[in-house]
């Protein structure tokens, strides 16, 4: 196989992506969908999964929330019944709340937690027996955050999720290695889109500047002054998931145009 022909994924390959029908998750199944994967999403809201499946036909869906154990054993059902799975992308997250440690409640932190980190080992462990069955290079790609290597103020619970993400994407690297089954981690910086847009919002409003200034601050911190998209991300995920990638395992990849502190 030339270098060239390394770097995209085989065609066919059997992908499953956490709250894939919108935002990363939904570029990302878009862009296995393109180079020819056979790509199953699960997402919380009905709405948007219509909206995916209706753009990408190929694209098989079910409805589940993450968190849930019983959710994602019916996610893994479906994929068992389609044929099996080579990725999977635990995509799955929300922005948690914004405010000072003493301002969040249990509550808003268990549920960041449930959402962000619980979700990730649930999915693995009901996916890992299928992984270990594929021949096609098994990874799971495990979505963090820059706020999983760097310390994020009034976002607490994020940023330790996030990090608790990483943990538990090197310590899977190390016992699944041996089977074969590769595990990393994407680090997204600041993503253009809506959800920033409201985490940007949220900042403003809790350090008592405007969402402008705040929006200016976010990008005087990234080198290339500018914020990344969904495809950057998707991008990166294509390259993981081809054969280039073989020996790439245990590893967080930033995405994220050199972001320098939070």
């Amino acid at each position: 196989m030339s270098i060239l022909n390394s770097l995209a994924p085989p065609p066919g390959l059997r992908v499953l992506v956490t709250a894939g029908a919108s935002g990363i998750g939904a570029a990302i199944a878009r862009a296995f969908s393109e180079a020819g994967a056979s790509v199953h999403i699960c997402d919380i809201d009905r709405g948007a999964i219509d909206r995916l499946t209706q753009a990408l036909p190929g694209v098989t869906a079910t409805v589940a929330d993450a968190s849930v154990e019983r959710d994602v054993g019916l996610v893994l059902e479906d994929v068992r019944a389609s044929g099996g799975l080579d990725v999977l992308v635990n995509n799955a997250g929300i922005a948690g709340p914004t405010g000072s440690i003493d301002d969040i409640s249990a509550s808003q932190w268990q549920r960041t937690v449930d959402v962000n980190l619980s979700s990730q080992f649930l999915f693995a462990r009901h996916a890992v027996p299928l992984l270990r069955q594929s021949v096609h290079s098994p990874s799971i790609i495990a979505m963090s955050s820059v706020a999983g290597r760097l310390g994020y103020a009034y976002r607490t619970p994020y940023a330790s999720t996030k990090w608790g993400v990483v943990g538990l994407m090197k310590s899977l690297a190390i016992e699944l290695g041996p089977a074969g089954v590769r595990v990393n981690a994407i680090l997204p910086g600041t993503v253009e889109g809506e959800r920033m847009s409201s985490v940007i919002a949220a900042r403003a409003a809790t350090t008592g500047v405007s969402a402008e200034a705040m929006r200016a601050q976010y990008l005087q911190k990234i080198s290339l002054r500018r914020m990344v998209t969904p495809e950057d991300v998707a991008a990166m995920a294509l390259f993981l998931s081809a054969p280039a990638a073989r020996n790439i395992t245990g590893q967080a990849i930033s995405v994220d145009g050199n972001l320098e502190y939070l």
